[in-house]
């Protein structure tokens, strides 16, 4: 295996050539990636896993949704990007309920428009529909994404659903049911929205809400083109020429946002926004908001506390590829590989450009990747849903990308649906090193659709994090996890004075010499919302010393010790104050 760095100052054909020689030792095809070193101290190859690691239970445990894109003969744009899906314990029984957003139908015609369902969880993979008990289903809109955030803090989880014509928020009424306050709340955009996230970023205690928007696009402006030998196929974003800027909405503490999106600056970049994610960065105490764009570069959005951001992606080097060149960004995870307390930036991307991985190194990135790194057997595939989770709790982090293309491709994989392609599942085997598992996806016969939305949680608290993927025009799998057990786990629901999930604090772990670092950012992959509790694997560690939570204002507090193979709840104001942990 290559071990060595190239580092990707010479021209763009010694830079393929390198790409290729790198490629072939992996056994994999080449892509417009630079390469950084695998740890020389990495673990020897695990085995490959030889049974499943997931089950498709969807059938048996009442989830019947069908994603719906409405395509019937004209290629609309939106039908490709749209599913995602929401994993919300929407009446605070403990378990995990599903929201599945669908996309609809975009022929002015059409008289089936299906909506959104929403799935409580019953407990023993048991799941009923109360979509129309809930008052979610829409009123016919073109559905993409949603978050989910308690954004009045009456500690009832709401929804925010974005559309290709804006989106709708809908406040938890605490009975079962939702209110849409879309217009009372002032929410007022009208672009085609699609991943979404809560987010407080003046730090004023209050969820404010942002928006990636992918295209100023409508059925009349929509275009003709063509792939495989001049077969109608759906047209890269580029051929629009009509980028959107990202939406952020200030939530003012009274039930109503104000569109502050001129005023933080948020307009002074455009792009073909699909991911979205929001994290401090920079340590500097302030969330800033990372936007992944399809074709175009990225934005990285540095809050500068004044209320205020400055796009400063290219100058911290996640703005484009290593060589200069923007991809076809979908997917977004934030994910602190190696440990060091300092998030990465994982963008999922299009065949032959591999999934990114940018390292943070002290608040500025490489785009990286290693011959065993978590983006090493992405370039035969386009990723869009994705997330890091230790699914066989062996204390590694473990990733599950989604995959579906968006063109057809030179064969089809599935004659029934030229789009499809296997999602991955790639085992953790410490410091940013990863082995694609077998079963391919880790389920026992694979599974082949045009996945969209994917969410991680723990569905059972059974302690092991499961998997909800919505596929294009196709059945939403909901992956149970039965994978070999390797060790112990925790699980913590953090929250603040109010009750309200503490979105975008940072949580530190210590059991003996091992230290784990966990953030709690729930809106994320694409288009999608995953467990609001933060999961960790511990492996053979049998008891936790101290948890540390550095909450969102800045304050630390630490718990414990704990018990291993439980949830814990903490909340703010209720452990002892500390200082320091977060010294990075």
């Amino acid at each position: 295996m290559i071990q060595s760095i190239i580092r990707l100052k010479f021209s763009p054909l010694v830079f393929s050539a390198a790409m290729l020689l790198l490629a072939m030792a992996c056994g994999q095809k080449s892509g417009p990636e630079t390469s950084a070193p695998a740890s020389e101290n990495s673990p020897p190859s695990a085995s490959l896993a030889v049974a499943p690691w997931f089950e498709d239970v969807a059938a048996r445990s009442g989830v019947t949704f069908k994603h719906s894109s409405g395509h019937t003969s004209r290629f609309y744009m939106p039908e490709m990007q749209t599913g995602g899906v929401g994993l919300i314990d929407y009446d605070n029984d403990g378990l995990l309920d599903i929201l599945c957003v669908n996309g609809g139908s975009l022929d002015p015609n059409a008289t089936d428009r299906p909506g959104h369902r929403l799935y409580r969880n019953l407990g023993n993979w048991k799941f009923e529909d109360v979509t129309d008990r809930a008052g979610l289903m829409g009123h016919g809109e073109y559905g993409m994404g949603c978050a989910c955030g308690d954004f009045d803090g009456d500690g009832r989880t709401d929804i925010y659903l974005s559309h290709t014509t804006g989106g709708l928020l809908y406040r938890n009424n605490g009975d079962g049911s939702f209110t849409d306050i879309t217009t009372q709340a002032g929410i007022d955009g009208r672009s085609w929205g699609t991943s979404c996230s809560f987010l407080d970023y003046d730090q004023d205690g209050n969820l404010d809400l942002v928006v990636a928007n992918y295209l100023k696009w409508s059925r009349e402006t929509e275009l003709n083109c063509y792939s495989r030998g001049g077969q109608p196929d759906y047209c890269s974003p580029m051929n629009y020429k009509a980028p959107a800027m990202a939406t952020l909405y200030r939530n003012k503490g009274n039930g109503t946002f104000e569109n502050a999106t001129l005023a933080a600056g948020l307009d002074k970049a455009y792009g073909n926004g699909l991911g979205v994610a929001c994290a401090d960065f920079d340590h500097d105490g302030w969330i800033d908001i990372f936007v992944a764009n399809d074709a175009m570069p990225n934005q990285l959005w540095m809050n500068k506390g004044n209320g205020r951001f400055i796009d400063e992606a290219l100058t911290r080097g996640i703005a484009v590829s290593a060589v200069g060149m923007p991809r076809a960004g979908m997917g977004v995870a934030l994910v602190d590989l190696k440990q060091t307390g300092w998030l990465d930036v994982f963008v999922t991307h299009l065949v032959g450009e591999g999934n990114g991985w940018f390292v943070n190194n002290g608040g500025r990135f490489t785009d990286t990747v290693a011959s065993r790194g978590p983006n090493s057997s992405s370039i035969p595939l386009t990723g869009f849903g994705v997330g890091f989770a230790d699914f066989d709790l062996d204390g590694q982090l473990d990733l599950y990308v989604a995959n579906g293309r968006v063109k057809y491709g030179p064969r089809d994989l599935d004659p029934a649906d030229p789009y499809a392609e296997p999602n991955t599942l790639l085992r953790g085997l410490g410091d940013g090193n990863f082995e694609e598992t077998k079963p391919e996806g880790g389920t026992a016969r694979p599974l082949l659709h045009t996945s969209r939305g994917t969410a991680l949680g723990d569905l059972d608290n059974d302690g092991l994090m499961d998997v909800v993927v919505i596929n294009r025009d196709g059945p939403a799998y909901l992956l149970r996890n039965i994978a070999p057990k390797r060790g112990h786990w925790a699980m913590f629901r953090v929250r603040d004075r109010k009750g309200v999930d503490a979105l975008n604090s940072a949580v530190r772990i210590e059991a003996g010499d091992k230290v784990w670092f966990r953030d709690l950012i729930p809106n994320q992959s694409y288009c999608s919302s995953n467990d609001p509790r933060v999961h960790l694997g511990l492996g053979e560690v049998s008891r936790i010393d101290r948890v540390i939570v550095r909450w969102r204002v800045g304050a630390e507090e630490a718990f414990g010790p704990l018990n291993v193979d439980q949830l814990h709840e903490i909340r703010e104001s209720s452990g002892t104050k500390v200082s320091g942990a977060f010294n990075y």
